[in-house]
């Protein structure tokens, strides 16, 4: 036996995603509007985000209806394959069984259409006529072009500058989609021509890029922002990955004993537990099931971060959202896995992680690549970046049931493929990346700058 692949019928697609605001273990601090130092007030995000996506990042309800046009749109793709990484466990020696679900069979290779079609979806449906957005590694930023396309709605996308010029491929795969593509920072805003100016080697980071596509947004009729992570909804709509998986788990009659996930945002590893975390708190989980987030130790957002409020972006145009934090000036170095260089995390997984409902670990790129390598080798897939952190951590932990004899089952999404990152593997072959550890004395600096600018900000009483 090579390979166990479990798959569903298109008619198995969910009807309706999961939204975990009800089961949390305490309300959710709200996003604060620091002009009043009160809860921002949904009117007041209607010129950013389409009315419908504002509705459902408050939402109480525990699920929402899948539009059937969306779901028309993810059977090109969905349901996405849960394989047994049989093949994986031989090379390492393991009495645990390793499942993976394999996102990169969209046709932007990655998760990130789960929302991007969504997101398109309902801005169509109110008249927008375009959408602007971020991406780092380019994975976002391609999903929403295809999103755009699928729907006819026009996209410009600033690219992270160092991602740009890394991932080309990436960028042109947008630009078959029909969106316009611009390196961040950019001249095209009144924010990035003031960076350029201070600095014209700018690397740019998710912030900066996060800052211009909010400024074309808010500065045009009929155009507005999309983001690919960090919000409720769009956790929301990646909770697909991990209702599909429950079914196919139940196929299998197994079910994981712990759940690993890569982490920038937090999109797809959310998108993936919280199905998962609403059987544990409900009481129909058949095991106490774990919840491990992985990130690189070069933006080590949950492992080094501080919990409290901050913008979500660079220019501070967002709402400040109470998370673990880097500080919103970080400019993280120029690592491979484009799509974890973000400087804070979504609300709810800051708070899962807060009350020790998650845990979360670090690794350095070089243990990341020949985890990758090793990976690539059993299974024959070659993982992007990101979800290579998450393949890490699995190979630890089969490691440590060799040595314990446990049999456990482990689970984790394979968000994206990596055939658009050769460069980054490369680079790993030639030796030319370094284990690089973000310093703590510059997350100290950041978090202090924040505090000078908002005193108050840690007596919110959220």
């Amino acid at each position: 036996m090579n390979r166990v692949k479990i798959t569903l019928t298109p008619e198995e697609i969910p009807t309706k995603w999961y939204n975990i605001l009800p089961d949390l273990p305490k309300p959710l601090p709200p996003p604060v509007d620091p002009e009043t130092r009160e809860p921002m007030k949904p009117e007041k995000l209607e010129r950013v985000f389409a009315r419908e996506l504002l509705r459902q990042e408050m939402c109480g309800e525990r699920w929402v209806d899948i539009p059937e046009e969306v779901r028309e749109v993810y059977q090109l793709w969905r349901p996405t394959p849960l394989y047994r990484a049989v093949r994986l466990e031989r090379v390492l020696g393991t009495p645990a069984k390793i499942y993976y679900k394999y996102e990169g069979v969209s046709p932007p290779g990655s998760h990130k259409p789960n929302t991007a079609v969504a997101q398109a979806y309902y801005n169509m449906r109110e008249g927008v006529e375009r959408l602007t957005t971020e991406t780092g590694a380019g994975q976002w930023g391609s999903a929403l072009a295809f999103g755009c396309a699928m729907f006819g709605i026009k996209a410009t996308i600033y690219m992270v500058k160092v991602s740009y010029y890394q991932k080309p491929y990436r960028r042109l795969l947008m630009q078959l989609w029909g969106a316009e593509i611009f390196p961040s920072p950019s001249d095209k805003t009144s924010f990035g021509r003031k960076l350029l100016e201070l600095d014209p080697d700018n690397p740019g980071s998710l912030g900066i890029a996060i800052s211009e596509a909010v400024e074309d947004a808010v500065t045009h009729e009929n155009v507005k922002y999309s983001l690919g992570s960090v919000l409720n909804h769009v956790l929301l709509h990646q909770t697909i990955i991990g209702l599909e998986a429950k079914k196919q788990f139940e196929v299998l009659d197994d079910y994981p004993d712990v759940i690993f996930g890569c982490v920038g945002g937090g999109s797809s590893f959310s998108g993936t537990f919280w199905p998962f975390y609403y059987d544990k708190v409900s009481g129909k989980a058949p095991k106490d099931v774990r919840f491990v987030a992985v990130e690189p130790t070069a933006c080590p957002t949950l492992t080094r971060g501080v919990y409290m409020y901050d913008h979500g972006d660079t220019a501070r145009m967002t709402p400040l959202l109470k998370m673990y934090t880097l500080g919103h000036d970080f400019v993280p170095p120029p690592i491979h896995a484009g799509g974890l260089r973000y400087h804070g995390d979504a609300p709810t997984l800051c708070l899962l992680v807060r009350e020790k409902k998650v845990k979360a670990v670090a690794y350095s790129q070089t243990e990341v690549f020949k985890a990758a390598k090793i990976f690539a080798e059993a299974e024959g897939m070659v993982p992007a970046p990101e979800p290579a952190h998450a393949v890490k951590a699995v190979i630890d932990e089969a490691l440590r049931c060799k040595e314990t004899g446990e049999e456990k089952t482990i689970f984790f999404p394979l968000t994206g493929h990596g055939h658009f990152d050769m460069k980054a593997y490369e680079d790993f072959f030639e030796g030319k990346l370094l284990p690089y550890e973000y310093p703590r004395e510059e997350v100290e600096k950041t978090i202090r700058r924040l505090k000078e600018l908002y005193p108050w900000i840690e007596k919110l009483p959220y």
